[in-house]
């Protein structure tokens, strides 16, 4: 290894670092040193210099070597943990059941479902013919594919009308979608005849606009074709009758600057979800071959403080989701314009979501629920009688009782008066009320992403030590409707880490924790956050945890040959435009990162990310080490053979979960047995 690439020295004496009620030792080893190697990167008349910038050369030995520096590092000085982890791990798998199955779902004369057979990472896709007795047809073995591939994700999975066919990963079953070599953007649709050779599959749909991806699906009533072009702020559809597969896709509504929209088909007509006029949408109706908005009639009107979702269309009933006071409802219309109703999940704080409904002709609504402490849940609901039959409640092994954790809503006052959601769940017999107890804050608050009260069983893990377990529903999200998610992009960006820091100084006062005992995790635009709120508020917390960060908002935005880049314009901003570079700037973690103390630091990546590339995280650790002036924890777990997803695998993944814990539980003090131990 070259001296001027890094510097690993490990030595053998011993030294003492705090961990609230504990101290635990490490042994006394040096970090890496990146060499220093200035680039001038110029822009708008200013100059910034990158000293790191050499790291983005993936395929130099240089930077695998400084990489895998960093992961020596990481064992060095937390190698002691490494029977904590494992126990950790075994705790988080043995949760888990092992033979787990889906609820079979009717498609014709098909029951589908999958399954994990014993100690299975992936999933088995099946199907039986006629009744649940019949004899298992296995379409897809995601084991047996998965074989001799470091990483493996089997997605997508679909079956044809006549049952005959399966696709998975995407559609391939007579139109599919391919990714642009160089920037992985979705913009070709082709046209594959069964039984000719594929590279005779003909181009049905290009993609000209570089902001935009395309897709393609079968509405529900399987009459019609569609291919779907999106950007963050735009959509157009074209359509095509699925009896005439050879015929040509005729537009359904050219593309306009600001207006979303999406199409389903039922009966004579289309339905349309639309922010035309109506910022958190509204549900029109249209008539097969409308020539323009003139022709639509309203069925669902625009709402303030009602965001309107995505809908499941049967032959009796329209449901549609929506969202109001930053929790999900689902509303049931019948056609017939009798009285309509909500379903009432009856907790403060949950989740809830259709699941595969593929008939049209039935009076049930299968849909998934879960909350903080409901595991996810499968129900039937018959929306005449409006009885309930839960079909499956996900089994969580090791003794867990839903009633032993209490969830709570909350709302936190941000510095301009608009007040914030949190979710927060605990054990009421660890809860002290005091400031004593650690609190693990999570968020996200981008992309218009919604970060529900989901349920997760490896968080018992942290709550069953002690910890308490919350969700800021930052602006950037789209909780509390669309104005919540433009109030946290663009030239707004702000209010989504200044959010995160308030929500945290309101649990501080409110005694679920203290700043000493407070960690925080991110991942992907969550861990931008992380790098934003630890520049702006490092003494707030004790720990942060970002995983995959994009944390370079500047240089990757100013660079549009990696992917997605143009694509995300609408969502940061153009930096090519004065105004957007000063406001990037004036937040991006790699470039605000000062001589200061900081938090203790956990940052993840994957080698292969194609969505925020390992050199962000990495060149963002190398500088923080240059700068910060404390002697707290930084450390950078390269996995070698991942992308932005992590370890593939149902268990596998939770490696890096043990690891991410056990620094939190560690530095707190909490690395003791757990709760469930003494019950």
């Amino acid at each position: 290894m070259r001296l001027d690439i890094v510097c690993l020295a490990i030595g053998f004496g011993i030294i003492a670092i705090a961990c609230g009620p504990t101290k635990r030792a490490a042994q006394d080893v040096a970090p890496p040193v990146a060499k220093v190697e200035p680039t001038e990167l110029e822009k708008h008349g200013d100059v910034r210099v990158d000293n790191y910038y050499w790291l983005r050369e993936r395929e130099s030995p240089e930077v695998i070597e400084y990489l895998e520096a960093e992961n020596a590092y990481t064992e060095a000085v937390f190698g002691h943990t490494n029977d904590f982890q494992q126990e950790l791990f075994d705790e988080i798998v043995g949760r888990i059941k092992q033979d787990d199955a889906s609820v079979p779902y009717r498609k014709g004369d098909y029951h589908y479902f999958w399954r994990f057979p014993e100690g299975g990472e992936y999933r088995i896709y099946s199907r039986k013919k006629g009744a649940l007795e019949a004899e298992e047809e296995v379409m897809l073995d995601g084991n047996a594919m998965a074989e001799g591939e470091g990483f493996f994700s089997l997605s997508g999975v679909d079956v044809s009308p006549q049952h005959d066919l399966v696709a998975y990963t995407v559609d391939t079953t007579y139109y599919y979608t391919r990714q642009h070599p160089d920037t992985l953007r979705w913009y070709q649709t082709y046209k594959h005849v069964l039984g000719t050779d594929p590279s005779e599959d003909v181009l049905v749909y290009e993609e000209p606009d570089e902001e935009f991806g395309t897709f393609v699906y079968k509405t529900k009533s399987e009459k019609y074709l569609i291919i779907g072009s999106e950007q963050t702020l735009s959509s157009e559809y074209r359509y095509l009758d699925a009896d005439d597969p050879s015929g040509e896709f005729r537009v359904f509504l050219p593309r306009e600057a600001d207006h979303e929209y999406a199409i389903d088909h039922f009966e004579d007509r289309f339905l349309v979800r639309t922010n035309w006029q109506a910022k958190n949408f509204r549900l029109m109706e249209a008539p097969i071959g409308s020539a323009g908005k003139e022709s639509w009639t309203e069925l669902i009107g625009h709402r303030d403080d009602v965001y309107l979702g995505n809908a499941e269309v049967f032959k009796d009933h329209l449901v549609v989701s929506e969202r109001q006071g930053g929790l999900i409802q689902m509303r049931i219309r019948p056609w017939d314009g009798s009285e309509e109703h909500y379903i009432d999940f009856g907790e403060p704080a949950y989740l809830a979501y259709f699941e595969k409904n593929p008939e049209m002709d039935t009076t049930v609504l299968r849909y998934g629920y879960e909350s903080l402490t409901t595991p996810d849940s499968v129900i039937d609901y018959d929306m005449v009688s409006r009885e309930k039959t839960l079909l499956k409640e996900q089994e969580v092994l090791g003794g867990f009782d839903k009633s032993e954790y209490k969830t709570e809503r909350l709302a936190a006052e941000a510095r301009d008066g608009t007040m914030v959601p949190i979710s927060l769940v605990y054990r009421p017999d660890m809860f002290q009320g005091d400031g004593s107890n650690p609190l693990l804050l999570y968020g996200y608050g981008s992309y218009g992403a919604s970060m529900d009260a989901s349920f997760r069983s490896d968080r018992l893990s942290l709550i069953d030590r002690g910890f308490v377990y919350a969700i800021a529903h930052i602006r950037g999200g789209q909780e509390m409707g669309r104005q919540w998610y433009e109030d946290g992009k663009l030239l707004e960006k702000m209010n989504t880490f200044t959010d995160f820091i308030d929500c945290g100084k309101h649990l501080v006062a409110a005694g679920y924790t203290s700043p000493d005992r407070m960690y925080a995790l991110g991942g992907s635009a969550g861990g931008l956050l992380m790098g934003a709120v630890t520049n702006l508020a490092p003494e707030l917390f004790h720990g942060v945890v970002s995983a995959v960060a994009f944390v370079d908002v500047v240089t990757t935005m100013l660079d549009d040959s990696i992917p997605l880049t143009t694509s995300e314009y609408d969502e940061w901003g153009n930096p090519n435009e004065k105004e957007y570079y000063d406001y990037m700037l004036s937040y991006s973690p790699y470039d605000n990162l000062a001589a200061k103390e900081y938090p203790h630091l956990l940052l993840t990546t994957g080698l292969h990310d194609s969505q925020v590339q390992y050199w962000e995280p990495a060149k963002y650790v190398a500088k923080l080490r240059s700068l910060k002036t404390d002697d707290n924890l930084l450390l950078l777990k390269t996995n070698m053979e991942a992308g932005h997803g992590g370890a593939s695998g149902r268990f596998r993944r939770h490696k890096e979960t043990a690891l991410i814990y056990a620094f939190m539980l560690e530095l707190s003090g909490k690395a003791g047995g757990r709760a469930a131990e003494t019950r």
